[in-house]
């Protein structure tokens, strides 16, 4: 009963900070206001996402669209003095202040025809005329997509040409099923934009980096491509897949059919990732591909043998607490991959100190069918991310009192030991 009334104590907490600490909105409405030192960040979008519903500042919500939308986007960056690298400084208020701040520059939506003549236009300016392909995970909205992959050519000093690929997510922690169910049905979609990059003639090599759920629909594209063009594209040189919550075994039935080429595909793992310790739990215990222990075996000689280069992240520190976003929040990683880009430089093991730990929370209420034992799994997330606590208290104002027996089912399976 102890442990039951420690929860419930944050459980309160968390619905009472919901109403005053939810994550931005509407950031994507372009201001004209510059600063000295600011940089801006030019990036094309493709995404299969929604615009119906969408409010001014969104452009496109969590819902699936019926085809492939483009938007042109800028977004401003602060200087380096005033923030930390690896962070994304949102704006407190709109439109935000360009000084300290992310803001939004220009966000136009286009026809895929004007987008392709932008891309073009932009692309034989970069060195290698190369494509950096970005594809966003799990629980991530719109915005957040862009604003993080601003933050990662930024900070990683990347000369390329940025294409951001956002699938539909709902940009809620308690709809992992449904944002699952939305990176497989946008695997049709990036490989599309796979094609037009590969087909493009302004286009000299393309480089991919795929985080979380976002591996999902990356290695399924991949796999349908190869498949039907009996291979990849000679311009896709760099394939990096950061902290994949994708299945090792399921990895390597995709990886195989593939066929993968030594040095094109670069892994980062991290054995303290705590949203992948939650995701193992909820997939029957099966080991998630960003955790694996690339020094034990079977993981170091199937990686091995498939070619596939691993970056071992587990004692990197960064500003993320789950430790499930060190590629992009780590400043010594985002440089590495930015080297790695300008220059074909191996990526080496980012051992950089020991890392903060983070406790993993169990999620065994999740056997529980319902929106409810989505709260009970969520909620140990919240008390450290306080940008899911919205979405929480939106589902506890649906769900009622029915949410009790689940979350103190949550509540047990939080504070077990992970084993």
């Amino acid at each position: 009963m102890g442990r039951w009334a420690g929860f419930g104590a944050a459980l309160a907490a968390i619905i009472a900070l919901s109403a005053c600490a939810g994550r931005p909105h509407g950031v994507l409405l372009p201001s004209a206001a510059v600063a000295p030192g600011a940089k801006p960040v030019d990036m094309l979008v493709a995404t299969d996402r929604s615009t119906e519903g969408a409010e001014p500042g969104e452009m496109f919500t969590g819902e699936r669209g019926a085809a492939l939308s483009f938007a042109d986007i800028a977004v401003s960056i602060p200087p380096d003095s005033v923030r930390n690298i690896g962070e994304v400084q949102w704006p407190e208020t709109l439109p935000g202040d360009p000084g300290r701040e992310f803001t939004t520059l220009r966000a136009d939506r286009l026809s895929r025809e004007s987008a392709i003549a932008r891309f073009d236009a932009r692309i034989k300016k970069t060195p290698a005329r190369q494509a950096l392909l970005f594809i966003h995970g799990f629980n991530t909205r719109f915005e957040e997509a862009v604003f993080r992959f601003a933050q990662i050519v930024h900070d990683s000093g990347a000369d390329v040409t940025p294409v951001l690929f956002t699938w539909p997510s709902r940009g809620k922690l308690v709809a992992y099923g449904y944002d699952r169910e939305s990176s497989t049905f946008s695997r049709d979609a990036l490989e599309d934009v796979l094609h037009v990059l590969a087909n493009d003639p302004s286009v000299g090599e393309i480089s991919i980096l795929a985080h979380s759920m976002g591996n999902w629909v990356t290695l399924e594209a991949l796999r349908q491509m190869a498949i039907r063009d009996k291979g990849l594209p000679a311009k896709i040189k760099n394939v990096m897949l950061a902290a994949p919550d994708v299945d090792f075994d399921v990895f390597q039935r995709q990886i195989a059919q593939i066929g993968a080429r030594p040095s094109q595909f670069t892994l980062f793992v991290s054995r303290d990732d705590g949203a992948l310790a939650a995701s193992k739990r909820v997939w029957g215990d099966k080991p998630r591909l960003g955790a694996v222990d690339p020094h034990q075996e079977p993981f170091g000689d199937d990686l091995k043998r498939d070619g596939i280069t691993v970056v071992d992240l587990t004692d990197v520190k960064s500003s993320d607490p789950l430790g499930h976003g060190k590629f992009a929040a780590a400043p010594q990683v985002v440089r590495a991959i930015g080297a790695r880009l300008a220059g074909g430089q191996t990526l080496n093991d980012g051992g950089a100190g020991v890392g903060d730990k983070f406790g993993q929370a169990a999620v065994g209420a999740v056997s529980t069918i319902g929106a409810a034992a989505g709260v009970a799994v969520a909620t140990p997330f919240a008390i450290v991310d306080p940008r899911t606590r919205e979405s929480l208290g939106d589902r506890f104002e649906q769900l009622g009192g029915s949410v009790t027996d689940t979350v103190q089912a949550g509540a047990e399976a939080a504070t077990a030991p992970i084993k």
